[in-house]
């Protein structure tokens, strides 16, 4: 009996075999016919973006961000050394007033050493005046950087990118423009200071050291106070 039953079995497995392995091939053939469709798609996105234009406007708007980020700090220190200055000005303006309220009240001892601290105030103010015309030029170099920048994006299509640029040029220069303002008002100060300095000192009859206001009468008072 078990020897009978054996064939059955294996007849009845050879049976199967060939229903369960069509279905197998139609559920394999659907997945690569689904595979094999999203290739194309996966392919035409990635095309789309490596485009030549998306690449330009992914590389414009990063030159814009990094020339912003270089302007921002060049006018950081550009009003940074222009306040420093201003404010180097306005101590030099300070001594002028003193200066010239002392003159007729002092020995000529006295006026010679009040000058020196003139004089020492006023290398000051120059050396500072250097430190910010330095800083200018760099900060005119990244301004125009920038603004080629914003041009360039202007023209490959990345408007975003573009309108920003503009519009943080527009308040870079804006805050640059006020400190220069206050900067050119304590130069206006200066010039009124040393004009009414060199005033009273043409009405003074009182001697002045050598070398002021590059006065040759002065020069040779205190030779003549020797003799």
């Amino acid at each position: 009996m078990p020897r009978h039953g054996l064939p059955a079995l294996a007849g009845t497995g050879r049976r199967g075999l060939p229903g369960g392995s069509g279905r197998w091939r139609r559920a394999v053939g659907a997945g690569l016919g689904a595979a094999l469709c999203a290739v194309p798609v996966a392919e035409k996105q990635n095309s789309a973006s490596l485009s030549n234009d998306a690449l330009i406007k992914r590389a414009v708007t990063l030159v814009t961000d990094s020339t912003s980020t270089l302007l921002s700090q060049t006018t950081y220190a550009l009003i940074e050394a222009l306040t420093e200055y201003t404010k180097a000005v306005y101590t030099l303006v300070s001594l002028y007033k003193q200066y010239t309220n002392l003159l007729g009240k002092m020995n000529s001892d006295e006026v010679d050493a009040v000058w020196q601290v003139v004089i020492g105030a006023r290398v000051d103010m120059t050396t500072k005046q250097q430190e910010y015309l330095k800083l200018e030029s760099s900060w005119m170099t990244a301004l125009r950087l920038s603004e080629m920048a914003a041009e360039a994006a202007y023209q490959s299509g990345a408007d975003q990118a573009s309108v920003t640029a503009r519009s943080h040029i527009q308040l870079i220069k804006s805050q640059v423009q006020e400190v220069r303002q206050l900067s050119q008002k304590a130069e206006t100060k200066l010039a009124e200071a040393q004009t009414e300095e060199l005033l009273k000192t043409q009405g003074e009859e009182s001697t002045l050291p050598q070398g002021i206001l590059g006065s040759t009468d002065a020069g040779e008072d205190p030779y003549l106070r020797e003799d």
